[in-house]
């Protein structure tokens, strides 16, 4: 890539997406291409075509896509499996027949089995049972690689497909029912310091509404009152978790220095798992996670973890090796990413009202 590629973002307001543009443009590259999803619709393939028809990008990063945490994944199984398939059906293919130079695809670590080998290397894809909670999101992301993959082998294409661990940081989704875990924790534990302080005032302009009563009511369907949170399940699953600024280099990384025929043995017979892993390669137990948080946003309450809820997978730990291979390794600690993560929230998220909001 030069300075002045033209080089489309889809998903450019996402956590994943907004980190991968402020990289490129603190990197000095000019040409940015993006649309809003009321601009672009990604599912609608005929508008796809005729964006890409028009913009004729030179690079793609693929980073729209339907997300959320263990309810939402739940919840909305269709949605979430026809929405990701009809994105990147219709991007990845649009990429091909516009003549795009390299696409990168984003997808996720819950493509591994439940019950994969720790840490995960790519070469256990599709060796057993997907986890059920996420299963119908995890197999539009592995129809992803595979598409991508097919693309190459057959029309020579550069199509390469990351998969991020899990992901912190700017931009991230603080909704109560959809968000990831550590984005909910942090807005969790946060309102309940309020409560636990007798901050209404400040309680009311995160939820903006105007009638405490009404939000103590609504934050109890979230566990989230001024002496506890509760926490999903046991509090003994591990996870892993990579600031997205850090994911947003390790993509410009490869973008600007990997193309696919590195990330595969040249010999095999069979061109297969040329994704990559990006993570850190180290984990911690939510029960941890949860504790470290209460300690960096001074809640002087309990956490109480509801055993009856789904823990979901019990360990997930990416193995790096691959991308550390490819010339690439994380920078940013978990402590030190969440506190950042926290001050972001308390200065924008809230005095700008990026919610608009909860309670409807």
């Amino acid at each position: 890539m030069n300075k002045n590629s033209k080089i489309y973002v889809a998903g450019h307001r996402g956590l994943v997406g907004s980190a991968i543009v402020k990289n490129l443009q603190l990197k000095g590259y000019t040409n940015l291409v993006y649309r809003t999803h009321k601009e672009l619709d990604l599912t609608n393939q005929k508008a796809v075509e005729e964006f890409f028809e028009k913009e004729k990008p030179e690079y793609v990063i693929l980073a729209a896509a339907k997300v959320g945490g263990i309810i939402a994944n739940n919840t909305y199984r269709a949605d979430f499996i026809y929405e990701n398939l009809a994105i990147q059906n219709n991007v990845i293919h649009q990429s091909y027949v516009q003549g795009v130079k390299k696409l990168l695809f984003l997808g996720s670590t819950c493509i591994y089995p439940k019950n994969a080998p720790q840490p995960m290397s790519e070469d256990c894809l599709l060796t057993s049972p997907l986890e059920y909670t996420n299963e119908p999101y995890a197999i539009a992301k592995i129809a992803g690689i595979k598409m991508c993959e097919s693309y190459n082998i057959q029309y020579g294409t550069n199509f390469i497909s990351v998969m991020p661990t899990n992901l912190y940081g700017p931009n991230d989704n603080f909704d109560l029912e959809k968000s990831h875990v550590l984005p909910a924790l942090i807005r969790k534990i946060y309102l309940a310091k309020l409560l636990n302080e007798g901050n209404t005032k400040a309680v009311l302009e995160d939820l903006n509404i105007s009638n405490i009563e009404e939000a103590k009511t609504y934050l109890s369907n979230f566990g989230v009152s001024k002496d506890s949170v509760e926490i999903w399940g046991t509090g003994k699953p591990r996870r892993e978790f990579l600031y997205s600024e850090d994911m947003a280099d390790a993509c410009v990384f490869i973008l600007e220095n990997r193309d696919f025929k590195d990330i595969y043995e040249k010999n095999s017979k069979e061109i297969i798992n040329t994704h990559i892993n990006i993570g850190t390669g180290k984990d911690i137990s939510i029960k941890e996670l949860a504790i470290l948080i209460k300690e960096i946003i001074g809640f002087k309450g309990e956490l109480v973890f509801n055993t009856k809820k789904p823990d979901g997978t019990m360990i997930k730990l990416t193995n790096p090796n691959k991308l550390h291979l490819l010339g690439w390794k994380y920078k940013m600690e978990l402590e030190d990413g969440i506190r950042i993560m926290y001050d972001w929230y308390l200065k924008y998220v809230i005095k700008k009202n990026y919610f608009n909001m909860d309670i409807k």
